[in-house]
């Protein structure tokens, strides 16, 4: 049985990271299966630190993108909107060059908290970084966020 409330629609996905910083780094949005929802982005300049390894910040980026869509995607949007109570991560592997893609798995799924357990790995499969997010789902008022 599928976790969405929402079936992912990849083309659609994408089109909302427009003039955002998902854009700005080549964040794609690729797959997802009855539990898991996956995105890739690119490692280059835009993506560097000094020493040209990815961005410990980047890799966050990665993270709260993927982890704060798929809550989004398992919510009624009607009623909820979700935003980012916290999010770490443990950089475990340097990256050059490439891309990373990130897999989004739910840990839990309550009535007000999400939260995820996203890995990222380098093409090579080896994982680079490890992040946990947790999303607050807050009942939509008359002032609520504007919808996607």
């Amino acid at each position: 049985m599928s976790l969405w409330r929402q079936t992912p629609n990849i083309e659609q996905l994408n089109a909302t990271l427009k003039n955002t910083i998902g854009e700005q780094l080549d964040i794609r949005f690729e797959a997802f299966d009855d539990d898991s929802l996956r995105a890739s982005m690119v490692v280059d300049a835009r993506t560097h630190q000094p020493y040209g390894l990815l961005h410990g910040g980047a890799s966050v980026v990665l993270a709260e993108t993927l982890g704060s869509t798929a809550s989004y995607l398992c919510i009624d949007n009607q009623k909820f909107y979700c935003v980012g109570l916290e999010v770490n991560a443990n950089h475990l592997r340097g990256v050059r060059s490439g891309r990373v893609t990130a897999i989004a798995r739910p840990v839990h799924l309550g009535r007000t908290t999400h939260v995820w357990d996203i890995r990222l790995s380098s093409e090579d499969g080896k994982a680079s970084c490890i992040s946990r997010l947790t999303m607050a789902i807050v009942p939509l008022g008359e002032n609520g966020p504007a919808q996607r």
